[in-house]
């Protein structure tokens, strides 16, 4: 069976990785010692267009530390696929700004995390890197590049959302917010607890309401949701269950395939250099966690929900490493509404 193409190819092109962030999912530091020569990289690009991907989003570690990330990201747009950077924003030189106006990025996203430099270098591991990050928002808004921020929520900076807000607002940003899950370098101690999460979902609804699309646009990613009673949807697109596999496809540097890289290498289902991608892609058993999911496969709470069979438990990479298992999310909009004791006034 031939399969449509993702929607999105999420590809860390390195692993290695100029700062130390503590919420970091895939301990990036180091560059693999056997990470995709750039022969093999072109190619790559070449396959995800045999497979009819629509757009790659290139991260690391800082994909920006790999030094032929221009013609990596030149072949993308090349191929006439969609392209957009995530990078962290440290110590960039004005000849990669020009290289990267020059390529014309669907979207560049730059990573901050706290509304002070207290908080952000703190959490990043290096001194400056919020002036930094800042500088780099600032300087990609002003080339007139299509951009993004990305916040990763937990305890450390939970309060900082609003000065995030308050920077980013009136510079025509696109800011995703994400909550951070205990895999890699984040411990369970910064891990949000089911309160905390939802007063994310609040100010992220809450933000919507104040503001227009033009002043901010705010929105959650995978793992913020689902199915709220009281709030506004607060994801870009309506939830319709975990894409890993689905609309998305993981690439780790060394060319091992997974359906999603929010979820571990334990669930790596192939490498590109012992079989081509379309037939890793097309295999019937790739991502069946996504693809193949039943009703009872779902947790006790999930499987009697009305949604069971849209949202299927959640995000599969917050489920797994917060539960050890798929499909059972505990960050659920619904059950956490059910949990505190809010009531709809038809219930």
């Amino acid at each position: 069976m031939i399969r449509p193409g993702p929607g999105c190819a999420v590809w860390e092109i390195t692993l290695r990785c100029n700062l130390n962030c503590i919420h970091c999912g895939s301990a990036a530091g180091k560059a693999r010692l056997d990470e995709l020569s750039t022969d093999e990289a072109i190619d790559l690009c070449h396959q995800l267009k045999g497979i009819r991907c629509q757009g790659v989003a290139m991260m690391g570690g800082e994909p920006l530390t790999r030094s032929d990330w221009p013609e990596i990201a030149s072949t993308v747009r090349d191929l006439g696929m969609d392209l957009s950077l995530i990078t962290n924003g440290y110590s960039i030189s004005q000849g990669t700004f020009d290289r990267i106006q020059r390529i014309n990025p669907e979207l560049v996203t730059v990573s901050l995390d706290g509304g002070t430099s207290e908080i952000h270098d703190k959490i990043r591991g290096v001194s400056g890197s919020f002036d930094h990050a800042t500088t780099t928002i600032d300087k990609f808004v002003s080339m007139g590049l299509p951009t993004g921020v990305i916040t990763t929520v937990h305890k450390m900076n939970l309060r900082e959302l609003k000065a995030i807000r308050k920077f980013l607002l009136g510079k025509g940003i696109a800011w995703q917010i994400q909550i951070a899950a205990p895999f890699g370098r984040l411990t369970s101690e910064y891990v949000l607890s089911k309160e905390e999460f939802y007063s994310v979902a609040m100010f992220i609804a809450s933000s919507q309401r104040s503001y227009s699309k033009d002043e901010l646009m705010v929105a959650g990613a995978h793992d913020m949701g689902y199915f709220s009673d009281f709030l506004s949807p607060i994801q870009v697109a309506p939830w319709q269950g975990c894409t890993a596999g689905m609309s998305t496809i993981g690439i780790q540097s060394d060319g091992s395939i997974r359906g999603c890289l929010a979820l571990s290498e334990k669930f790596n289902e192939g490498n590109i250099r012992e079989t081509p991608l379309a037939e890793i892609w097309n295999d019937p058993t790739f991502s069946s966690y996504s693809r193949k999911v039943t009703r009872s496969q779902l947790g006790d709470e999930c499987s009697k929900c009305e949604y069971a069979e849209l949202c299927k438990g959640g995000c599969s990479g917050v489920s797994y490493s917060l539960t050890g298992e798929l499909h059972k999310g505990p960050y659920c909009l619904k059950r956490i509404e059910k949990d505190i004791g809010l009531q709809n006034a038809d219930s």
